[in-house]
């Protein structure tokens, strides 16, 4: 990674990768209520996921969050292939946004106050999205 490559890629990269990688290390030894909390958040947008025992779900999703988010902390990485992992991500979280009712304003795309703490994660497609196209050059 050359000097200018570092200069915009490394707040992105930090500040993406440290939370990602943070999250997924909570969620790694999960107890059953937060397990079947969270899984049962999911499987109400992703139908699929209810054939997935909770915890088994949860330890997956703390897998996921913990390689998306050591992908975009380990500078070889290449740029592309961490905003790759980070676009997918934040895709799926941006889809539980757009599936759940009570988290948009009926009509709009714009947040309720539940809505809020998962349209913020608008900022992890973001950053995937700048980072593959970045990483293209």
């Amino acid at each position: 990674m050359n000097g200018r490559d570092l200069a915009w890629q490394l707040p992105l990269r930090l500040t993406a990768g440290t939370y990602i990688l943070d999250s997924g290390l909570h969620k790694w030894d999960p107890d059953e209520d937060t397990a079947k909390q969270l899984h049962g958040f999911a499987a109400g947008t992703y139908p699929f996921l209810k054939s997935v025992e909770p915890v088994i779900f949860t330890k997956a999703l703390a897998a996921g969050e913990v390689l998306v988010g050591a992908a975009l902390l380990i500078p070889v990485v290449p740029a592309g292939l961490a905003g790759l992992g980070l676009l997918g991500f934040g895709a799926g979280l941006l889809g539980l946004y757009a599936r759940t009712p009570g988290m948009r304003r009926p009509g709009t795309p714009f947040p309720t106050q539940d809505g809020i703490s998962l349209a913020k994660d608008s900022w992890l497609v973001a950053i995937g999205a700048a980072l593959v196209a970045g990483g293209r050059r």
